[in-house]
Parts: structure tokens; C-alpha cells; sequence
């Protein structure tokens, strides 16, 4: 009966989330910029304000009880502080703007960094705003000699694709903590994880556009690749005399440059292996090639990344792995 029991306030009460959750998102739809109002603020007198109220209750009975025109007086004056508490915790509040920066790109488990900037909307001083997402760092803030502040909060990222931190929590109970305002809002703010590097012994079956070590000609160079027929308009340096001096055809000389290898990471590289592990082997290779400077290309089912080098060369990859078999990127 117990285990019963149990298992039906679960789900009582995971139908009670469900539904509010669905009454916040149509209260408060997700948007990369969101204006708190009256619309989207909550507030709520807080454990030390309802201690306040209850006090204030038994002093008014107290007062009621002995007809004591002095514990009339200060019930009531203690009750319009309350009041005007209310008031001023509710402005702390009203006509803020969340704003969505970015958010960092992480492997799983590591810490991402999400950025947002909170501004204010007149020239009101806002105090003790407290920021954070379910199960990141927290931040406290004041806005009072800038118009726009950058909140850098981070928390850790689960498995590959898009991960999203849910709904940010601000909140204050400025200026006498009687009172408890807030609001939840989803700033859209998703950050891209990557595939969980894996490490394999070597890289099986590499393809690659041309062979170690070919050269191939590049003017200008110093080491030496051949000869060729004199053209006009080549340097006099590039002239083969001693070949002219021996009564032979003017040749020039011509210099070559080693081409560097252009690999292709493929899918079929580690047959037999699951989705996962081998986004995870591409992943590392595709780390390690960049981490050597040489160019390298993916090709995965439907996707063709023709090889490149550099940063964003590496993000395109890093991408097209995260979300290979995922859901297209939110624009």
C-alpha cells in the first residue's frame, strides 16, 4: 500500500509540473529578448514576511482584545510599511530587459559558458538581482551606474547536440526581504556540444587526395624540381646557363614545394563500431589533424566537408558531428 501510495504522488505530482510548466510557457514564451512587466513578474511574501504577517495578526488581535488605540496605531503602520514594501520590491523588477549573448560551445561534461545582458529601462536603480538557471552558478547584480550589464553564468552540458539550460530564474527580495519577486523566463539560449573525443590506436584506411611527399611545382621556392623549356618572361636567375654554356636549349629552372597530405576522415573507416563511437573517433582525429596544422575533410552519410584547415574549418566539423542524426540547428 505504501509503494502504491507512493508511486501515485509521484505522478500527482508530476501532473501538477506538467501543467504548470505549459501555463508558464504560454504566460511567458520563449524569446532571446524578453521586458519583464506586469505580465511576466511574480511576488510572494517571503518565510520572513510571512512571520511578519503573522506577527502583525496577533498584534491586532492584541489590540482588538484591549481596545489599545497605540497597538491600533503601530499594527497599522507596521501593515502600510508592508504595503509599500510590496510596491518597491515589484519596481526592482518592472521594465528590465534580458537580452541572449551566446553560449560557449562544450564536450560533454564540461562547463559551458552562457552569456546574457540585463538592462534597465529608465534611469531607476535596481539592487540585488539574483540570476541563475537550474543547475548553473549563480550571480548577483546591481545596476546603478550602468545602463546594461553582461552576466557570464556556466553549468555543465549533457550528451551531444543542443543543450538547453531551461528557464532563468531573477529574482530579489530588495528592500526588506518581506517579499519575494521573481520571474522565469527562457531566453532560447542553447549552447553546442560536441562528441566525446575517443582515442583509437591509429587511424585505419585514411584517405587522401594526393601522396605523402609529392611535389608539386610552386615559382618562387627553394628546392630544386626540374627543368622545363624557356618561356619568355622568366627571371634571368631561373635560366639554366651552365646547360647554355655546353651548347644545350635554354631551359629554365624549376622549384617545387612538398604539398602537405589533405586527409578524409570517413564513417567507413570503423565499420562495425556503433553511431556514438564513431562520431567519437572522427571527433578526436578531427582534433588531432588540427592540432598538427594539416588539412583534413569529413564525410559523413549526407554530409561532405571538403578539407580546409583553421578555426572555423574545425567548428564546421565539430558541428556537423554534433548534430549528425540530431534535430537542425533553432535559427
Amino acid at each position: 500500500m505504501d509503494g502504491l501510495s507512493t508511486t501515485a504522488g509521484r505522478g500527482y505530482r508530476q501532473r501538477i509540473r506538467q501543467r504548470f510548466s505549459k501555463w508558464v510557457n504560454r504566460r511567458i514564451p520563449p524569446s532571446r529578448v524578453v521586458t519583464l512587466d506586469q505580465r511576466r513578474i511574480f511576488i510572494f511574501p517571503s518565510r520572513v514576511g510571512l512571520f511578519f504577517a503573522a506577527c502583525l495578526l496577533v498584534m491586532l488581535l492584541t489590540a482588538i482584545n484591549y481596545q489599545n488605540n497605540m497597538s491600533y496605531a503601530l499594527t497599522f503602520l507596521l501593515a502600510t510599511l508592508f504595503i509599500i514594501a510590496t510596491l518597491h520590491t515589484y519596481a526592482n523588477l518592472s521594465g528590465l530587459t534580458l537580452r541572449a549573448v551566446r553560449a560557449a560551445a562544450a564536450f560533454p561534461g564540461q562547463q559551458s559558458e552562457f552569456v546574457l545582458q540585463i538592462e534597465r529601462g529608465d534611469t531607476r536603480e535596481h539592487f540585488a538581482l539574483h540570476l541563475k538557471w537550474p543547475e548553473s552558478t549563480e550571480s548577483l547584480v546591481n545596476l546603478v551606474d550602468e545602463d546594461c550589464l553582461r552576466v557570464h553564468l556556466h553549468q555543465a552540458v549533457g550528451e551531444r547536440g543542443w543543450f538547453s539550460p531551461g528557464r532563468l530564474l531573477l529574482e530579489s527580495t530588495y528592500p526588506l526581504g518581506l517579499l519575494r519577486c521573481w520571474t522565469w523566463v527562457d531566453l532560447d539560449l542553447r549552447a553546442m556540444v560536441y562528441p566525446r573525443p575517443l582515442a583509437s590506436p591509429e587511424l585505419p584506411g585514411l584517405a587522401s587526395d594526393r601522396p605523402d611527399g609529392a611535389a608539386i611545382p610552386a615559382l618562387g621556392s627553394d628546392d630544386f624540381y626540374g627543368f622545363r623549356d624557356y618561356r619568355d618572361g622568366d627571371s634571368l636567375r631561373q635560366v639554366h646557363w651552365k646547360g647554355l654554356a655546353r651548347g644545350q636549349a635554354v631551359q629554365s629552372k624549376q622549384y617545387g614545394a612538398y604539398a602537405s597530405r589533405s586527409a578524409w576522415l570517413d564513417w567507413e573507416m570503423f565499420p562495425g563500431l556503433g553511431v556514438e563511437q564513431r562520431l567519437s573517433h572522427l571527433c578526436y582525429w578531427a582534433l588531432e589533424f588540427e592540432g598538427r596544422g594539416e588539412e583534413y575533410g569529413l564525410r559523413l552519410p549526407g554530409v561532405a566537408i571538403e578539407p580546409a584547415a583553421g578555426e572555423r574549418h574545425r567548428e564546421r566539423v565539430l558541428q556537423a558531428l554534433a548534430l549528425y542524426g540530431k534535430a537542425e540547428p533553432p535559427s
